[in-house]
């Protein structure tokens, strides 16, 4: 996977976007941005390569290395799928020098046309993400030159299902919706856990997934906002002392959302009991909204040009926006068919053992993040307002 210096500097990019997120649903891709910013500072000069080096969080001398290194590792890490695209005037002359930077057979030519461009722009995106995202979200004019997009498409099944059901929230904003509900059972207590930090207490439940992707949830207190909750959650991925594995906390109420008892038992064994619902989160965010964040203050200055190891002519940032969705259901990033059966006792059940017992519940807004195990890089980062309800849940994908 990407070296630590990079993942460092991508998940501090998800950090300081994920803080200023509204509270609305939203799901977020900083892995997608930072390859174009880094293959953008390397041609830059002047303040806006400073800039856009300061929002990398690397040298913009090694960015567009770092860049493509990053892609190609992506792209080849089974579940992930990543695609470049570069699209110029035949009226722009382009560094051959910068060009040798991308991978090869993926620079085309923007015709002048808008619709028939805009409608060539489209349809990479919707091929390059399996239809997903079906329009690029920049509009080109008869003004634009140059185009240089990203695709990162994600897809992880878990390594246990979720049983699918019904699921209703007792306190919340959720409180009296027709939820559909994910529930499942299971004896590894570590699979949830507490950290203490500066939003509060934070609890996190981690769903193991297929190719080492994984997705945590996270559940804060009820005052916490969306950006005080990812950006504890990006930071207890790094610091993993600060969390207290579930079969070392306490009885009683130790986290958002966490119940810790003992209970009767057959066997001993302790149990983890998880509800969550099921969501799709789409997003469309205009980088230039915090042109600050992503270094482009600057580049976007059109009185004159920034990019001089890209062109001899002088260049700009038209536009820059992300689009964006995901789906969590049952059996992982998209929905399932689930058989459930139902068991009864055989007899008279006996008890001679007492076991430890966690039930936990995301039934009301949480925070997620897809993550590469191994590295910790984190691929998306999102808040949930909206699951589906009950009657609009899908059970075959």
């Amino acid at each position: 996977m990407a070296s630590h210096g990079t993942v460092k500097a991508i998940n501090g990019l998800a950090t300081r976007w994920a803080a200023a997120l509204p509270h609305d649903g939203t799901v977020l891709a900083a892995a997608g941005v930072w390859p174009l910013l880094g293959l953008l500072a390397d041609g830059a000069a002047g303040p806006a390569r400073q800039e856009l080096s300061d929002a990398l969080g690397i040298p913009a001398d090694g960015a567009a290395t770092a860049a493509r290194d990053l892609l190609s590792t992506l792209g080849a890490t089974r579940g992930l799928g990543t695609a470049l695209g570069l699209w110029t005037r035949s009226t722009l002359p382009v560094e051959p020098a910068w060009l040798d930077q991308l991978p090869a057979d993926v620079h085309g030519q923007l015709t002048g046309d808008p619709i028939s461009d805009q409608l060539h722009l489209d349809t990479w995106a919707a091929k390059c993400t399996q239809g997903q995202i079906d329009a690029m979200p920049v509009t080109v004019n008869d003004e634009t030159l140059l185009v240089l997009a990203s695709a990162l498409t994600l897809r992880t099944d878990w390594i246990r299902p979720f049983t699918p059901g019904g699921m209703e929230a007792e306190t919340g904003p959720w409180r009296d919706m027709n939820l559909a509900g994910l529930h499942r059972t299971t004896s590894l207590l570590n699979r949830v856990g507490v950290a203490d930090t500066a939003a509060g207490p934070l609890t996190e439940l981690q769903i193991i997934g297929t190719h080492g992707i994984d997705v945590h949830l996270y559940l804060g207190t009820p005052e916490a906002t969306a950006g005080q909750v990812l950006t504890a959650a990006v930071g207890a991925l790094h610091n993993r002392r600060a969390m207290v594995p579930g079969e070392h906390l306490p009885y009683g109420t130790p986290g958002p959302g966490l119940s810790v008892t003992r209970v009767p038992s057959v066997d001993g064994e302790p149990t983890l009991h998880v509800s969550t619902v099921p969501f799709t989160v789409k997003a469309h965010h205009d980088l230039l909204d915090h042109p600050d964040l992503f270094g482009l203050r600057t580049a976007t200055d059109a009185s004159q040009g920034h990019f001089p190891g890209i062109s001899a002519k002088p260049l700009a940032v038209q536009a820059a926006a992300q689009a964006m969705t995901a789906t969590f259901g049952a059996r992982g990033f998209r929905s399932a068919a689930v058989t459930a059966f139902a068991m009864v006792t055989g007899g008279i059940p006996r008890y001679p053992f007492r076991a430890r017992e966690i039930s936990a519940r995301f039934d009301r807004p949480f925070g997620f993040l897809a993550l590469h195990r191994t590295s910790r890089l984190v691929l998306n980062a999102g808040w949930v307002t909206n699951p589906d309800p009950f009657e609009e849940a899908s059970w075959d994908w």
